[in-house]
């Protein structure tokens, strides 16, 4: 099991990857997107898994939308 950052993922025996978020399931990945992820997720686990999950987009919207050179 990989932990980073309240991300975790099982790789379990029939090939399967379970990632979680803080205990939560957050993506189930099976077949090749499952090898691909493994392949992937020794660079920077907490980042890959956020990008698989589709939680990397969360927290910072509505600070770059307020940014002096993102206005009219």
């Amino acid at each position: 099991m990989g932990a980073a950052e309240g991300f975790g993922y099982v790789e379990r025996a029939d090939g399967t990857v379970v990632i979680t978020h803080h205990g939560r399931v957050a993506g189930t990945l099976r077949g090749g997107r499952a090898a691909q992820f493994l392949a992937e997720v020794d660079d920077d686990p907490q980042l890959v898994m956020a990008r698989w999950t589709g939680n990397y987009r969360r927290g910072n919207e509505r600070t770059a939308k307020r940014h002096p050179r993102n206005q009219g």
